[in-house]
């Protein structure tokens, strides 16, 4: 489970309560756009009071869905967008013999098929993605096609250092197979923060200062090449629960120097410009009926409120020191680790992740784990992993817990899907 005391420390680096008394709302769509000029990029009671309005109902998700399918192209770009290259995803013959019988798609694939992002209103407010929490019932299949249902579930009002006022929002989205067969939940987490001025105005030009870039020996380098060349791979040879002990040390997963190719891989293959409005006019059309930008302070123009991850100077303006990744993406990194330690006999069941700071241009991430416990549930081996991404300078990136289904002596293999609780009304 994650948890988000530390956002109100650390939303510098990374980035339903409500008020005791919440003014009307005002009525008119005139009234509404002059209100948006005047409170663009600040959160107001109005506009909490407007999100909050959303809870429980069911969201309207075009701009956040990349893909509608696991297809043969969506499987090998995601694969290839997270560095990840086992055959499981991307190598037909392999697969066949697999356990699966077929070429499987990644978990966190299902990133393309719903961003997660439930991040309704507060116009011109920035959204720093903080954390997924993922469960998974059956494995994504070759041609598997989705549908989901998305829902704002909680909008809690924070306050810290950092922040005089900020909100963090959760989304629960729900995926179905052409089956109509759920195959998988994520609770989505979005800190909504002041940028721009609104942040100057709180924090001081402090907030806006460039981070300073690590510069790496050779040395370093060569490790960091040695070890992403050699990372270790379970595939084929079974993994059984008996085997397994607490305390064991899950292989690192090493991802980096990150460069901005790297953070273009992952917008091709799971989202592209959709969740900023599109490009060209698809881009004008939806920032008129929104007010979800950027501005650039170079051409005066609306632009891409993503713009920060790949343009160093936006982020810097959002706070964030420079061109950063991705949550999802980070996240991603972690299921990498995890599906290759477990190999093609195991079963990835969830996997819960709290992004902590910022993972900027030329940094580098170790994605390591511990076995913290094991037991049989349901008559399943399940094993409880702690995770954790470091980067070069020794802090933490993110961190969270994963739990890995694996085949046992005395149970058998793994009975897919699992059992599906009923969903919270």
């Amino acid at each position: 489970m994650l948890t988000f005391n530390h956002l109100d420390m650390h939303l510098r680096l990374q980035t339903p309560q409500m008020p005791a008394s919440i003014p009307a709302l005002v009525s008119s769509s005139g009234a509404r756009k002059r209100d948006h000029a005047v409170t663009w990029g600040i959160i107001t009671d109005e506009g909490l009071a407007e999100a909050a309005s959303l809870i429980g109902t069911p969201l309207r998700r075009t701009r956040m869905q990349w893909i509608e399918a696991a297809t043969r192209d969506a499987i090998r770009h995601f694969a290839w967008g997270i560095g990840d290259n086992n055959p499981l995803w991307l190598d037909a013959e392999y697969a066949n013999a697999s356990p699966a019988g077929t070429i499987l798609g990644p978990p966190c694939m299902l990133y393309g098929i719903d961003s997660t992002i439930v991040a309704p209103k507060l116009p011109g407010v920035q959204w720093v993605y903080a954390g997924t929490e993922w469960t998974w019932y059956d494995a994504i299949r070759l041609d598997d096609s989705f549908e989901v249902d998305a829902r704002l579930t909680g909008q809690t009002i924070k306050s810290g250092r950092r922040f005089g006022r900020w909100v963090l929002q959760t989304g629960e989205i729900e995926y179905r197979n052409q089956h109509a067969q759920v195959v998988a939940r994520a609770l989505g987490h979005c800190a909504r923060t002041p940028r721009g001025d609104a942040l100057v105005q709180e924090q001081g030009e402090e907030a806006q200062r460039a981070a300073k870039r690590y510069r790496y020996s050779a040395d370093e380098l060569a490790r960091i090449e040695h070890e992403v060349l050699n990372e270790p791979r379970r595939g084929a040879e079974r993994r059984l629960f008996e085997d397994v002990e607490v305390g064991d040390r899950i292989p690192s997963v090493v991802k980096g120097p990150l460069s901005v190719v790297d953070i273009l891989a992952w917008y091709s293959a799971t989202q592209g410009a959709l969740h900023y409005g599109g490009a060209h006019g698809d881009a004008l059309r939806y920032r008129r009926r929104h007010a979800d930008y950027h501005v650039n302070p170079v051409t005066g123009a609306k632009d891409a409120a993503g713009r920060g991850h790949l343009e160093a100077a936006t982020g810097r303006d959002v706070g964030m020191g420079g061109v950063y990744d991705i949550g999802p993406q980070r996240i991603s990194w972690a299921q990498h680790m995890l599906t290759n330690w477990m190999g093609d006999h195991g079963f990835l069941h969830q996997l819960s992740v709290s992004v902590r700071q910022p993972n900027l241009e030329g940094d580098t991430l170790w994605w390591n784990g511990t076995v913290e416990n094991k037991a049989v549930r349901d008559g399943t081996g399940m094993v409880e992993i702690a995770i954790e991404a470091i980067n070069q300078h020794g802090r933490q990136s993110a961190f969270g817990t994963a739990t890995v289904v694996l085949p046992s002596r005395e149970l058998g293999d793994i009975r897919l899907p699992l059992p599906v609780p009923v969903r919270s009304p």
